[in-house]
């Protein structure tokens, strides 16, 4: 059975770094692309960036050039690597690995920024 698991979030203070994980296991698929979404308390889910295997990211405004989506397609892992995290940043993040059968979607990871 095909699962994903986030990792890597936590408290981190305003202007600080954390790197979230995406990792999949079981049997073997391909996976085509990845997302990355984010769900504060009181607030409707968004996406936040996207890549897919060949290489294509998108961000949403919100994290240009603080975010940086990468998925290695041999591994079937995915990264976010969150700089200069603002409060407004925090929120549950979830991964969704894309394949030709279903997409399949991570539980979570709490990414709490605050001093």
């Amino acid at each position: 059975q095909v699962q994903v698991v986030e990792s890597g979030g936590g408290l981190v203070q305003p202007g600080g770094s954390l790197r979230l994980s995406c990792a999949s296991s079981g049997t073997v698929f391909r996976v085509y692309a990845m997302d990355w979404y984010r769900q504060a308390a009181g607030k409707q889910r968004e996406l936040v960036a996207t890549v897919t295997s060949g290489g294509i990211t998108n961000y949403a405004d919100s994290v240009k050039g603080r975010f940086a989506i990468s998925m290695d397609n041999a591994k079937r892992m995915g990264n976010l690597q969150m700089n200069s995290l603002k409060p407004e940043d925090t929120a549950v993040y979830y991964c969704n690995a894309r394949t030709p059968i279903r997409d399949y979607w991570g539980q979570g990871t709490q990414v709490t920024v605050s001093s």
